[in-house]
C-alpha cells in the first residue's frame, strides 16, 4: 500500500509517509504531515482504517477527504499517538509549546 499526498500525487510506503508526521496536537486530534517531496505541510486525523485529511476550524477538526488504510490502528497517549499498520509502529509526539 502506498499513500498519496494530496498536493504533488507523490506516494509514500507507511514508513516513510509516518516518519514524515512532525507533531501531535492533541487538543484537536490531529498529526502534523510535510510531505518529502514537495513540502506541502497537512493536517490529518488518524482514524481506524483511514486517514482524514482536513483543516482545524472554529475550535475543530474539520475532514474533508478521507482515505482508507485497511489494518491502520491508533492509541492516544498524553503526550503522544502511536500509530499501527501491519508489522510496523510510529509515534507521533506532541510537540512542547513555550508561552511567550
Amino acid at each position: 500500500m502506498q499513500i498519496p499526498c494530496l498536493a504533488c500525487e507523490s506516494r509514500f510506503r507507511p514508513d516513510d509517509f509516518f516518519r514524515a508526521c512532525t507533531d501531535y496536537n492533541r487538543g484537536l486530534d490531529l498529526v502534523s504531515w510535510t510531505c518529502p517531496t514537495c513540502g506541502n505541510r497537512d493536517d490529518l486525523r488518524v482514524l481506524p482504517g483511514e486517514l482524514g485529511f482536513g483543516y482545524p476550524s472554529k475550535g475543530r477538526f474539520d475532514v474533508h477527504d478521507r482515505l482508507r488504510v485497511p489494518g491502520l490502528r491508533r492509541q492516544r497517549g498524553d503526550l503522544r499517538l502511536d500509530i499501527s499498520l501491519d508489522a510496523g509502529s510510529w509515534r507521533v509526539h506532541t510537540r512542547v509549546r513555550q508561552l511567550a
